[in-house]
């Protein structure tokens, strides 16, 4: 389908979404919210996608933020549709079932920052910034940043990214966590597609299997995530690819995943 906000393009099993508001700095108004919705969906559902590759259109922006302009007027129940509608968004980004990579070039601010840390990995320019400003707009963030930013690198980093409310670079961002790989600029390009093509050669279901077992999991207390990996590792099990996987390294050769 069209799209007013974003961009689709497709190499091979890697899909690439691109908010494609760069006189906005791609920032997230209602509408982009509804369009990644239903992007992300549609990726969920076609098994030729294996992993989704998510950037902002131009060099200056990943995603600047929410649109701040159309904020302005809402209501508070305006407001907290806005927030819900936003949270549902990440939530099915990290829930996908599907790698995530999100590809971090310029400004990720506010829901930008949210929105790549709902992603499950995060390669960023060494020019990027990051940052949750929403407290110097008598705000809050509402897109999940108190609750991811506080999962991925603690309380006292969580806490002073929101209370101060002031930018920070890649290096940073990198040395808390919040970057899984830093790259030079010109690299940026090539080190998303080398990832995303080794994540797309990789067995699916066992992808979503991990996904699961961490994001899940995660959430549970230690007895109770090791069981819920235990009935993960027995279900690959029962799947085509463990045995393709297997027979593949005692005959010493690549493995071909199927996602069966």
């Amino acid at each position: 389908m069209a799209y007013r906000n974003l961009e689709i393009t497709h190499r091979g099993a890697v899909r690439t979404i691109i908010v494609n508001r760069p006189d906005k700095l791609n920032a997230l108004n209602r509408d982009t919210l509804n369009e990644l919705t239903l992007a992300f969906a549609q990726a969920a559902q076609e098994d030729a996608v294996r992993v989704v590759v998510l950037t902002g259109a131009g060099e200056k922006a990943f995603v600047a933020g929410a649109d701040i302009a159309e904020m302005n007027g809402y209501t508070p129940v305006q407001a907290q549709a806005f927030s819900r509608a936003g949270q549902r968004l990440m939530s099915s980004i990290e829930r996908l079932g599907k790698p995530v990579i999100a590809r971090i070039q310029g400004f990720a601010l506010g829901g930008g920052m949210e929105l790549a840390m709902a992603c499950h990995l995060r390669v960023a320019s060494e020019k990027a910034k990051f940052g949750q400003p929403e407290i110097n707009l008598g705000l809050i963030p509402g897109f999940g940043g108190t609750q991811r930013l506080l999962r991925l690198v603690g309380r006292g980093a969580a806490l002073e990214l929101c209370l101060i409310g002031a930018p920070i670079n890649a290096q940073r961002a990198y040395e808390l966590g919040l970057v899984t790989r830093l790259v030079a600029p010109e690299a940026l390009d090539e080190a998303v597609s080398a990832l995303a093509d080794q994540l797309a050669a990789a067995a699916p279901l066992a992808a979503a299997g991990i996904l699961d077992a961490v994001l899940q999991g995660g959430e549970c207390a230690i007895d109770q995530g090791l069981e819920f990996e235990t009935q993960g590792f027995a279900l690959a099990f029962s799947t085509e690819d463990m045995r393709e996987g297997t027979t593949a390294f005692l005959e010493k050769r690549k493995a071909e995943f199927k996602g069966r």
